[in-house]
Formats: C-alpha cells, structure tokens, sequence
C-alpha cells in the first residue's frame, strides 16, 4: 500500500473513532422524578451517584405531596413519585394511577422548630410558641402537605393548635414555610430537619410521639415514560449509597424490604 493511501486510511480510522467516542449514546434519557419538598437538599445528592454511575439524566419536581399527587391523577408524565408519606401512594394505588408492586418505604422524616442563626428568640419546646415574642409561626399547609399535617398534629396533641391559630402561616410546602423563617417574614417555621442539616440555623427536634410517623412512600405511575430506568433509580434511592445519604440528612430508614400496605 502506498505510503499516501496508508496515511489517509489511518486518518479515517481515526476520525471514525473519534466520532464514535465524542457522540453521546442514544439510550441516555432524562426521567422525571415528582419529589416531596423536603427532600429539595438530599435528592440532588443522589442524582449526582446515580448519574454518573448510569450516564443518565434526571429532571426533579419538587413540591408538596398533595399537589404532585393532582398532577399525577391528571395525567402528568412522572416516571416517579417520591411522596413525604404513605397515604397520598396508597390513594393513588387505589384510584389505579400506580405499579402497586413498586410502592415502598424509603424513609421516615422529623420535624423540626427552626429559627434563624441570629435569633435571640429562646424557643427549645412547642409551649414555647406561646411566649408574646413569638408573633409568626410558619408551617406548610396541611391541607396537601404531610410535613404540615405532622405539625398540626404536634401542636394538637399538647393543646397548641387552636391557641396558636392567629400566629401560623401557612407556607405551600415545607421548603416554603422555612424560607418565611430564612428571610425573617416569621419568627419561627415548624419544618423539615432534612432541609436544616449542615446549614445555618438554630432547630431543636420535635419528639416523634407527638405525631404519626413521617414514613415516606415512593411509586412508579402507571404512565411512567421510562419504566426501567425509574425502577433502577427507586433501586438507588433504597440501596446503600442512597441509604447513607439519606441518613446523612436526618432520615431514619425502615427496613428494606418494608412495604406494609394498608389497603
């Protein structure tokens, strides 16, 4: 072969393989993953793991879980729903909008008083909202959001609720409701304690036995774009690198194969 002839053929091999290299594979997708807000500083995290392991991309929607749950049963595109609580999926099984062999447990949240870093508010216990100080108490709304539920249900259960009425505010979400606190629109926001680790911020925990347990459930929709994909990452989320992140942001886990139904 001609010294000419050889170079250029060695030249097409090459640029053949480098176009081989730099073009992305076509089975790369993005899923959609509707999550509860107090999961807005965990989830990111785990994205992070899960891409670089597959190569994949995903798109999260983070909001109370009531609302994702109106947008799923209109038909919205979710290829998974990562709910703050267990009813909201089992309500979705029931209305069949969800694989019911893929709902589960993925952790059990705590809430929280936060108030900002530089408050000189004394505020350890929830009689303490009662003090004349304390004039705004943010909590995400409970009529969609379970953080808010587990809040009224707190303050309910130590005779709070209905002495408290005229200082709560209602955020759409739990992320909301401590981000009143955060700019000092509130004195105080009944929150997430997955939202506050590792940042500023005074918080003192709520003691679980004053409402149900936060066990939050996860679930492929029916309509899910990407079935597989969403099965790998629920796989992630409940796997030991998802577990320890989790842990790494207050949650405590339920056993993993946990799935206790109560249709």
């Amino acid at each position: 072969m001609k010294p000419a002839l050889k170079f250029c053929l060695f030249l097409l091999i090459g640029l053949l393989i480098a176009c081989k290299t730099s073009s992305p594979p076509q089975d790369r997708i993005t899923l959609t993953v509707s999550a509860a807000a107090n999961l807005n500083e965990v989830f990111p995290q785990i994205r992070e793991r899960w891409q670089e392991e597959t190569g994949h991309s995903i798109a999260f929607n983070f909001g109370s879980t009531g609302q994702l749950a109106q947008q799923i049963e209109r038909g919205a595109p979710i290829d998974l729903f990562a709910a703050a609580n267990r009813h909201v999926i089992e309500d979705l099984d029931r209305k069949g909008l969800i694989e019911s062999e893929t709902k589960a447990l993925y952790a059990i949240g705590q809430i929280i008083l936060w108030q900002r870093p530089e408050s000189a508010l004394e505020i350890t216990t929830l009689e303490d909202l009662l003090k004349p100080e304390i004039q705004r108490i943010a909590l995400a709304n409970p009529d969609h959001a379970p953080y808010g539920v587990a809040a009224r249900e707190a303050l309910q259960t130590l005779g709070l609720w209905d002495i408290l009425q005229p200082k709560l505010i209602y955020g759409e979400n739990v992320r909301q409701a401590q981000y009143y606190a955060e700019t000092g629109n509130v004195d105080v926001a009944i929150t997430a304690l997955s939202l506050s680790i590792g940042k500023p911020g005074q918080w003192v925990l709520i003691p679980a036995d004053l409402h149900q347990p936060l066990e939050q459930m996860l679930a492929l929709p029916k309509n899910a774009p990407h079935p597989q994909e969403a099965r790998e990452f629920a796989s992630f989320i409940k796997g030991e690198q998802g577990r320890v992140l989790m842990e790494q942001y207050g949650f405590t886990m339920p056993e993993e194969s946990e799935v206790r139904s109560q249709d």
